[in-house]
């Protein structure tokens, strides 16, 4: 049973990012989005064993499964192979993914975060082929796996296994020629295999939802009633083969804009091409400090300062914009660390860094910033 792009919906409800309450899933505000998002006529949740600590997929019993008809929506959830340690934990970990969510059946079913490294271990307990059975067997609609490597590795796998259905890849238009995600590589040789294609990541983690303001206005002065999320999700329904995108939704504003930009949807135009492809060339000109995060800095500061975290805070601000998300990465990194202001410029730090980079003067900027 092959997969039919023409009746997936374009928008994927991600179950990644709930709305919490004091740590615990708020389960009112999720069952409205999922309301928002089945009147819409939107279908894919998208859910994994490890999501919540586990909760996720129990909010997919108590929030869908208990309160519509199986057959009107799909389910997607994932395998860990970092969680097998043993050849019986496949069948353990799918069992308790059935109870958890109650759906009977899995609509789509991946192999979580492939990777270059991990697929060795995934070899190791022949999880593809637990997973073909347990499609021969009816339990799964549709297998396929979610990937992080390399270019190289897909084509391995792929070669391996031709029998899968679909494949998840991170995708957005900043990472399109990026070296490290090789989001263009991976669609074009899935492209050229017609394996439909789920994305993760269109907004980068919210990353592409809030820009600098000089970004933000070249988007709209094109569609001024446009949000600048939509621009990203957009970017990639627009994409030939993608079978659904994953939002992982936290707000029900956040809902309700998507929905909005998946209603009557219409691709990019040539014009909204060229203004992505301006944003992201600036983008990718925005000075960045350019910290490996190897931590010998940190190990010998007396006042334990949270050098590589700071650096990376400051970076995401001058390529995206002082935002909710950043104050969030500096919050939690004050969390256990000192900040910029704390710097006694005592220089260990300059001595020992491979990259020599002027630290005293770039946490003394940092603090402006932040503090």
């Amino acid at each position: 049973m092959s997969i039919d792009l023409t009746k997936m919906p374009k928008l994927g409800f991600g179950l990644m990012r709930l709305p919490e309450i004091d740590g615990v899933i708020d389960h009112e505000q999720v069952c409205r989005m999922v309301d928002l998002y089945m009147q819409a006529g939107l279908t894919y949740f998208d859910t994994a064993y490890v999501y919540h600590h586990g909760m996720s997929e129990v909010e997919v019993k108590k929030a869908i499964v208990d309160r519509y008809p199986r057959e009107s929506f799909t389910v997607a959830t994932k395998l860990p192979e970092w969680e097998i340690k043993c050849e019986e934990d496949k069948e353990r970990i799918f069992n308790e993914q059935l109870e958890r969510t109650g759906a009977g059946y899995f609509d789509f079913y991946l192999m979580h975060a492939v990777d270059d490294e991990n697929f060795a271990n995934y070899e190791k307990y022949d999880c593809f082929n637990f997973g073909f059975e347990k499609k021969r067997q009816g339990l799964i609609r549709h297998l396929g796996f979610s990937f992080h490597g390399t270019p190289d590795m897909l084509v391995k796998i792929l070669d391996k296994y031709p029998d899968v259905e679909f494949v998840q890849i991170q995708l957005n238009y900043l990472d399109w020629d990026s070296e490290k995600v090789c989001s263009g590589k991976l669609y074009e040789i899935l492209s050229e295999r017609n394996i439909p294609i789920v994305v993760m990541e269109p907004i980068k983690g919210g990353s592409l939802a809030q820009l600098r303001n000089d970004l933000e206005e070249k988007f709209k002065a094109v569609n001024p009633d446009k949000s600048i999320a939509s621009w990203a999700l957009r970017y990639v329904g627009s994409l030939p083969g993608v079978m659904t995108l994953l939002s992982g939704m936290s707000l029900l504003e956040q809902m309700k804009d998507n929905v909005k930009t998946f209603a009557g949807f219409t691709p990019l135009s040539d014009k909204e091409k060229e203004t992505i492809k301006e944003v992201v060339t600036i983008m990718k000109e925005t000075p960045q400090i350019g910290c490996t995060a190897c931590s010998y800095c940190t190990d010998g500061c007396p006042m334990n300062i949270g050098i590589p975290d700071i650096f990376k805070t400051i970076n995401a601000i001058n390529m995206y914009g002082k935002s909710d998300r950043t104050d969030r990465m500096y919050a939690r990194l004050k969390e256990k660390k000192s900040g910029p202001s704390d710097c006694i410029q005592c220089g260990q730090c300059e001595g020992v860094c491979p990259q020599h980079l002027p630290i005293i003067e770039l946490l003394q900027n940092a603090a402006k910033v932040l503090d």
